[in-house]
């Protein structure tokens, strides 16, 4: 009998201590704090994320690709893309910046819904922005994490597997259909939603044009699939206006990522300059004098407006002032938006879609005169002090320079290149897909690709050690770990 009773007051500890604890953790629970962010708080931080601050902007999109594709040109060395300098941490700047934030928000946004059972528009544009921000990291490096990135806190993987591109990009155009498919005809994210404000007829434009990008990147690697999923998308409905633009509004302050990445650099870097490749090519061009202004004077008159031969020093050029720079009246706001992806950039895919023979409604003349419109209107549209370019000025552009079909793909892909400026991401992707404009590369002495242009920027060198394994996956299925291995698709 003793020992039964010993039996059950020992047990009767154990039960009180349980029910104790149960009440500690209770009033250590404050009832008016929210367990979990709101969605909509979350969904509007990680969009500013994926625009970016100034260090990645400054870094990645303009130090490297701006000048590497010829949109813009410097003397300063730091601006190691214009002489094909090796940089690890300029060169890695958005791999650094977007997978702590844009990568993990995102991820842990599409958990919380998946915890919550939301399967509904929210889950459709968390999937959409997902493949956004995702395309941009393997477009520019090739093979990364991707199926296992972001679960460090979710699931505990700290070491992620590198997909290959050719799996991510298969998974991304799969993504965008069942994305777009869960978009109903409103959404919960409010005020959460500072792309399109809830218009869900506008993420489904957005969707569907983006897959029409993605598919068109795999012409070179795989025409077959880029033929099947380009059509498809054009079919389920792409942008039909300026409207449709996908961007993302900044305002000059608080300081961050309220602002405008490139419009803080520009504030506070005066050394770029228009490429001489870029200005010549638009010399009879409306959209010249609102993109360009002459530095020293600032005058916007075409005869005033040269532009700088890419891979210049302070040797050869020692005086840059009589060169064009970017627009400091018009492009080059802190609050102005950040484009992911234009109307323009759609019309100019169907165009080349139409020029080899694939389904789409409408010939390749149409289109590219539809693109080069919407090009050229989208500016007024996009900034504030733009003059607005008129059906006249575009029908005498056109009049002056006509499609010409045994030269499309070559016109299209220049047209496509012009209306990508301050796109830079998506300009250095479609210049080695396509090869046009034919660019004559510098050739630096202390220049790491053999004078040729790089076609990719590199892995952190930290990833050698921090996740050796899968990093060394990647570059023996990839190739070396520099700028001039090829990612899948431009192989």
């Amino acid at each position: 009998m003793k020992k039964i009773l010993l039996t059950f007051f020992a047990l009767s500890l154990v039960l009180s201590s349980c029910e104790f604890d149960k009440g500690f953790e209770e009033l250590n629970v404050n009832p008016a704090k929210a367990s979990q962010i709101d969605v909509a708080n979350k969904f509007a931080s990680v969009i500013l994320q994926t625009s970016g601050g100034r260090y990645e902007n400054w870094r990645a999109s303009l130090i490297y690709q701006s000048v590497m594709i010829q949109h813009f040109s410097s003397t300063a060395g730091y601006w190691s893309g214009d002489r094909y300098f090796r940089n690890d941490g300029y060169a890695t700047s958005l791999w650094d910046r977007y997978y702590p934030s844009a990568v993990k928000e995102i991820e842990d946004i599409r958990a919380q819904l998946t915890s919550e059972g939301n399967s509904g528009s929210e889950m459709g544009m968390t999937r959409i922005l997902r493949v956004f921000i995702y395309s941009r990291l393997t477009d520019l490096h090739g093979d990364i994490p991707y199926s296992e990135a972001g679960q460090g806190y979710i699931n505990g993987i700290l070491k992620p597997k590198y997909d290959a591109q050719q799996d991510i990009y298969m998974d991304m155009l799969k993504e965008l259909e069942a994305a777009v498919a869960q978009l109903g005809s409103s959404t919960t994210m409010g005020a959460g939603d500072i792309m399109f404000q809830g218009n869900m007829a506008k993420w489904k434009a957005w969707g569907n044009s983006m897959m029409l990008r993605l598919a068109m990147r795999l012409t070179k690697a795989d025409s077959a699939t880029a033929k099947a999923w380009a059509e498809k998308a054009v079919a389920a409905g792409t942008m039909t206006s300026n409207d449709h633009i996908a961007m993302v509004p900044h305002t000059d302050g608080p300081e961050g990522i309220n602002k405008n990445g490139h419009g803080e650099v520009f504030d506070a870097d005066g050394n770029p300059r228009m490429s001489k490749t870029f200005v010549d090519w638009m010399k009879d061009d409306p959209r010249l004098p609102i993109l360009a202004a002459r530095r020293s004077d600032k005058s916007t008159a075409i005869a005033d407006l040269i532009g700088m031969p890419n891979g210049s020093t302070g040797v050869t050029v020692p005086d840059t002032s009589i060169y064009a720079e970017p627009n400091r009246n018009v492009i080059t706001g802190r609050d102005a938006p950040m484009v992911f992806q234009t109307y323009a950039e759609v019309r100019l895919l169907k165009a080349e879609m139409a020029f080899r023979g694939w389904s789409v409604p409408g010939d390749a003349k149409t289109h590219y005169e539809a693109g080069v419109k919407a090009a050229m209107q989208m500016l007024s549209q996009l900034y504030t002090n733009a003059a607005a370019i008129s059906d006249a000025q575009v029908a005498d552009y056109l009049a002056a320079k006509p499609y010409d079909a045994s030269k499309g793909w070559e016109m299209i892909s220049e047209q496509y290149w012009a209306a990508t400026l301050l796109n830079e991401y998506e300009a250095f992707s479609n210049w080695r897909r396509t090869g046009y404009p034919t660019l004559t590369p510098t050739n630096d002495p202390g220049n790491v690709t053999g004078g040729t242009i790089p076609r990719r920027l590199i892995y952190p060198t930290g990833e050698e050690s921090t996740n050796a394994d899968n990093f060394a996956a990647a570059i023996a299925r990839q190739g070396p770990n520099d700028f001039t291995t090829r990612v899948w698709w431009d192989k």
